[in-house]
């Protein structure tokens, strides 16, 4: 029986985009051909990690939802380990209300990405308005 899983690795930051997406793809066919079904993949490019990891500060992450049988990810997991370009990666069983989640936020990412942008126009902060003080006021305060 097949289980929903999700996988979020970290590559070194000194990869360049040919190798990150040969990083991606060596993973994507490992799922594949071990009866794995990719569901969903997404690149969150690179970020600045909250501690180092190995000497470094930053790393590209990668998130990959797939189904697979849960003896794969002891598989996946391994291949991670011998994996020189991957300094951290966290795989997670999804249950149902997880999964029902993943679905809507991906609904939610695509209606946003094929909504047209609309540009507002810019505008100038409005001063504020300084008080006008009358001349009562002002003998008052004078005398």
């Amino acid at each position: 029986m097949l289980k929903q899983y999700e996988t979020v690795f970290i590559a070194t930051p000194v990869l360049s985009e040919q190798q990150m997406k040969e990083a991606v793809a060596k993973y994507t066919k490992l799922i594949a051909d071990n009866g794995g079904e990719v569901v969903y993949e997404e690149d969150w490019g690179l970020r600045q990690l909250a501690y180092p990891i190995q000497h470094k500060t930053s790393g590209f992450y990668y998130l990959i939802q797939f189904q697979a049988d849960p003896s794969f990810v002891e598989v996946l997991e391994t291949q991670y380990f011998r994996d020189e370009r991957i300094i951290r990666f966290l795989t997670v069983a999804l249950d149902k209300d997880a999964v029902e989640y993943a679905e809507r936020r991906r609904q939610n990412r695509a209606k946003a990405a094929a909504a047209p942008k609309v540009e507002e126009p810019v505008v100038a902060p409005e001063e504020p308005e300084v008080p006008v003080e009358d001349e009562e006021s002002n003998e008052e305060n004078n005398a």
